[in-house]
């Protein structure tokens, strides 16, 4: 691992995982129902300071992406194949997250599948792919703006979570009594 990897542009670089990545969420969000893919991206309901933390997230997440698109993947190097374990870990729980998503009615809050351990399985499951992603390029700048962007990204989980609590009400409040909000602690 290095504080900060020489950037520079090539095939072996880290955009070929986030390729991956996106291509088969996109795969997902092109055969979802469109109610499905408008309940996963909305903020209705949020405040202007709620957005604040939002936009400010997205700020560390561009810079740990330019970081990962224009690094070197370390190939050869046991911080690769770490990485490499993560990224699939989280990538299968991004997929199954999005499943178990899909297939709850849009009146109630999802409870089941990976959401029986996580109320956010979909943000855990993209930090773990990240992370494995920051990993395999080497980057502890990398790390740090995405352990920033999370960081951030919590008050918008607290965002939703209160949207959440008044779309459903009782059920969403015992759901988030039993299951930690982020899969190890609450």
């Amino acid at each position: 691992m290095e504080l900060m990897p020489a950037l520079e542009l090539g095939w072996l670089n880290g955009w070929i995982l986030l390729g991956v990545e996106n291509l088969i969420q996109g795969f997902l969000l092109l055969i979802f129902p469109r109610d499905v893919v408008a309940r996963l991206f909305d903020r209705s309901g949020w405040n202007v300071e709620q957005r604040a933390f939002l936009i400010a997230g997205k700020v560390f997440s561009l810079a740990c992406l330019v970081l990962i698109i224009f690094t070197p993947l370390k190939l050869h190097s046991s911080v690769f194949a770490a990485g490499m374990i993560l990224y699939a870990l989280g990538l299968t729980g991004l997929v199954v997250a999005m499943l178990n998503f899909k297939d709850t009615p849009p009146d109630q809050p999802v409870t089941k599948g990976l959401y029986k351990i996580s109320h956010h399985p979909q943000i855990v499951a993209l930090f773990v792919l990240f992370l494995g992603v920051c990993l395999a390029i080497g980057s502890w700048v990398a790390v740090l703006m995405l352990v920033m962007s999370r960081l951030l990204q919590h008050f918008s989980i607290l965002a939703e979570e209160e949207v959440c609590l008044q779309r459903y009400g009782d059920p969403y409040k015992e759901f988030m009594e039993r299951v930690p909000r982020y899969f190890l602690f609450f």
